[in-house]
């Protein structure tokens, strides 16, 4: 199996859908000649040709109020928003034409559009290019939303989401693009929304992350395991929207502890929403509060990301400081 980066891991993806169906289409900004300002959609307007993979104008809500009319005469729009930071011009015409489109039509009608997003911090972009909004687009029904970590994780939920008949948010670590590497598989395999991953087992605390905080969880329980403090249970949720709560209640049981790290802000970040299911599913299981390592409720900085984002030695200390509970 050949080695790849999650950008490498999409366009593979990518081209290989675009050559299976004909109904894929993709645009958005730069995407099309330039192959957007990632390189993740490199060569497609080339091999696919203008119509299917072009640019757009500078305007988030016509990106999406376009896929949304493409999805109701039979295309398969996969639409990007060039950061994550910048959809909020496209919110009302996700939440409340996409995402209610089956609702409203009484089912006559699906919406299957893709929206794919660079998001989160690493990359020293301020404030308008490191925000992590996830939890802004969990509170609406009938938006999938997923969060890739992996290369290999990028292919199986990327072919998922172009499968379903419902809009996905596809949200893009930038941190990790380009930094982790992995082994994907060449043939088609697809990874079910609502399917978390026990990335390591462990018996005194679970760990729970997703996107590039998953990673930093996953070093902060090696550290933890190297010195002999801690056996940690790390859980990488994978989609947001479904949220696999029966595998993270079945650890949190087994443990008795809980801690959940995400980059976002910590007040209302989709950790709190996590914690209050533990808290209906397992109280009796519990030996501690459930604990929240996450970012500030400050807008992302620049000079200061370092310190803004909940790295391996924050991550170490909520799960010691919990241990002690």
């Amino acid at each position: 199996m050949p080695i790849m980066n999650i950008i490498q891991s999409l366009n593979h993806t990518l081209h290989s859908a675009f050559a299976k169906d004909q109904r894929l289409i993709t645009f958005g900004e730069d995407v099309g000649y330039f192959g957007g300002v990632f390189r993740v959609t490199a060569g497609l307007q080339k091999e696919f040709g203008e119509e299917r993979c072009f640019d757009t104008p500078l305007c988030e809500q016509g990106i999406v109020g376009a896929a949304i009319g493409m999805a109701q005469h039979g295309l398969k729009p996969i639409c990007e928003i060039q950061f994550a930071d910048y959809i909020f011009p496209a919110y009302d015409q996700i939440v409340n034409e996409l995402a209610k489109m089956r609702y409203r039509t009484a089912n006559q009608y699906s919406a299957p559009v893709i929206i794919r997003a660079p998001y989160g911090g690493g990359i020293h972009g301020g404030h308008y290019h490191s925000q992590s909004p996830e939890a802004q687009f969990l509170h609406t029904p009938g938006l999938f939303v997923v969060v890739v970590s992996s290369p290999y994780d990028a292919k199986g939920l990327l072919l998922s989401a172009i499968q379903s008949n419902d809009p996905v948010l596809f949200l893009e670590p930038k941190r990790i693009y380009r930094s982790l590497k992995q082994e994907v598989p060449l043939e088609d395999y697809f990874i079910p929304f609502g399917q978390a991953s026990v990335e390591r087992i462990g018996n005194d605390i679970t760990l729970i992350g997703w996107g590039a905080q998953h990673h930093q969880n996953m070093e902060a329980a090696q550290q933890l395991a190297d010195e002999k403090q801690a056996d940690v249970e790390v859980i990488n949720l994978r989609t947001l929207n479904p949220l696999d709560i029966a595998t993270i209640a079945n650890s949190v049981q087994k443990t008795g502890r809980c801690v959940i790290a995400h980059e976002a802000p910590i007040t209302q970040g989709f950790g709190a929403e996590i914690a209050t299911q533990l808290i209906e599913k397992c109280f009796f299981d519990l030996k501690a509060p459930v604990r929240r390592c996450c970012g500030w409720d400050t807008p992302f900085p620049n000079a200061w990301e370092n310190e803004y984002l909940p790295d391996a030695y924050r991550v170490k200390t909520a799960i010691l400081e919990t241990l002690k509970m």
